[in-house]
């Protein structure tokens, strides 16, 4: 079903000046959007699909049917300066979106005789779409090739996995600028790493590649940092798991962030291997400057008093931590870091309801040191056709003030939420409607994928109005 926006004639002043939630929604705009069905509901492979221009406004990769994807870009006024159609033949999907200053890049993955990753971009000026770049290709058989591109969207790295016996014993990479011209070829060799271990690759802004590990049995977090100047290879590796008090424990999660300084944050959840209990929240800062360092801060361990304040704040009677997962790493200019978990879990089968529940917030000073960990309850669930796409949140970073929107009904109001976190000392305000109104039946309403902010006062989402309408609009809303 395809979703557009027709906007509405009776709007009154009152629906604009939102004094009790205060923001107010001060421009809609049509929109179209066909909801997309993830081969992997817990990881989406495109979860950001309004990306902010430096330059001002913002560009969007939108769904508009079964075998089209649009790019738009739209001014600060939400007017659309140009749309660019990107068919997509058969066993093509959208495997990247990113932009630079002069260009926004889709990865588009296609099988058929053979893997191939390709590369689509487009002038942010004129919309000009360039012809496919093919980037990589890998056997029909083999493991899926991966792209990643670099925090500012001027360097992009795509990768295909050599196997043994279903092993991975090598990956060879490519590492590709803006214009998508290429810089260097690489091989990154893990003959070294035993047959249970877990990688993927980043890419910095100059171009490195940061080859990341969870290895010696999913107990240890390494990094191999590569450079395009120099043969060598800088390595740094942390034990976080091992055997504590007699029970063997080890990494269940893990997200690693590399900032645009090339340093790299990496956070790990680690349980107890025979029982599943959450043992305790790692992170490590590697950073790779000159004088190059590590830094490994002090575990936040999920003790049965940390259990009590979960509880606490969502009225629950759990037993354990479950379906906690690392979801964002973030880090304000004066080197604070905030790390987020959200509980995200399925009823039953694939066709059954998702569900998002509280976020879990944890505060580290510029020394590593935690500071101060918050719960912030909610309660989400959406139909399996939506996947996770309407319901968890998204958060931004402005100076030392964290903003987290999600889309929830409290007191009885079904609405776009703002809550306002201190990331030095994880004071949480009380959520504020931003007087959107949204629909709360079970058809798409909100679609978090294209939630984004232009600056701390403004923010871009999508949402349907009531159950009345079928449409979906684009609205810019002034938060006071």
């Amino acid at each position: 079903m395809r979703f557009s926006f027709l906007l509405a004639a009776g709007l009154t002043l009152a629906s604009f000046l939102a004094t009790p939630a205060q923001a107010q929604r001060v421009k809609s705009a049509p929109f179209s959007y066909l909801p997309e069905r993830a081969d992997d509901r817990y990881n989406q492979r495109v979860t950001r699909k309004a990306l902010p221009l430096p330059a001002g406004g913002f560009v969007i990769l939108a769904h508009k049917s079964a075998s089209e994807y649009a790019i738009e870009r739209y001014d600060t006024d939400l007017k659309r300066l140009w749309s660019t159609s990107l068919p997509l033949g058969a066993g093509e999907t959208v495997d990247a979106f990113m932009r630079s200053n002069g260009q926004a890049t889709v990865v588009v993955h296609a099988t058929g005789a053979a893997q191939q990753l390709l590369a689509y971009s487009f002038d942010l000026s004129s919309g000009q779409r360039n012809p496919a770049k093919k980037l990589i290709e890998a056997g029909v058989r083999d493991r899926r090739p991966g792209a990643a591109f670099s925090p500012d969207g001027t360097k992009l790295v795509v990768w295909r996995y050599l196997t043994r016996d279903e092993q991975i014993r090598a990956v060879n990479a490519t590492v590709f600028d803006e214009k998508l011209t290429k810089l260097k070829d690489r091989t990154y060799d893990f003959h070294d790493q035993g047959a249970f271990f877990s990688t993927t690759i980043h890419v910095g802004n100059d171009g490195s590649q940061f080859v990341t590990l969870i290895s010696d049995g999913m107990k240890k977090l390494a990094v191999r940092r590569y450079r395009n100047d120099s043969p060598e290879v800088k390595v740094m590796s942390v034990a976080v798991g091992g055997t504590f008090g007699g029970k063997e424990v080890n990494v269940f999660d893990s997200r690693f962030a590399v900032q645009p300084d090339n340093t790299l944050y990496a956070a790990a959840i680690c349980n107890e291997r025979e029982t599943g209990l959450y043992h305790s929240l790692k992170l490590v800062k590697f950073d790779f400057s000159a004088e190059g360092d590590m830094k490994f801060a002090p575990e936040v361990k999920f003790t049965p008093e940390y259990i009590a304040e979960v509880n606490k704040a969502t009225n629950s009677t759990a037993k354990r931590l479950e379906d906690v997962y690392l979801t964002d790493l973030l880090l304000t200019d004066e080197k604070q870091l905030v790390v987020i978990a959200e509980k995200k879990y399925e009823e039953g089968g694939d066709e059954s309801p998702g569900h998002t529940r509280e976020l879990h917030l944890f505060g580290y000073n510029e020394f590593q040191t935690p500071t101060w960990h918050r719960i912030i309850a909610k309660d989400q669930v959406a139909p399996a056709a939506e996947g996770f796409s309407s319901i968890g949140y998204r958060a931004a970073l402005f100076g030392s003030e964290l903003q987290v929107v999600t889309w929830e009904k409290i007191k009885n109001k079904s609405d776009l939420f703002l809550r306002r976190v201190n990331a030095l000392n994880g004071t949480v305000q009380e959520p504020k409607g931003l007087s959107l109104n949204v629909a709360s039946d079970q058809n798409p309403s909100y679609v978090k994928d294209f939630t984004t902010w232009l600056d701390p006062k403004v923010i871009i989402g999508v949402s349907r109005p009531n159950k009345k309408s079928a449409a979906l609009m684009l609205n810019k809303i002034a938060v006071k």
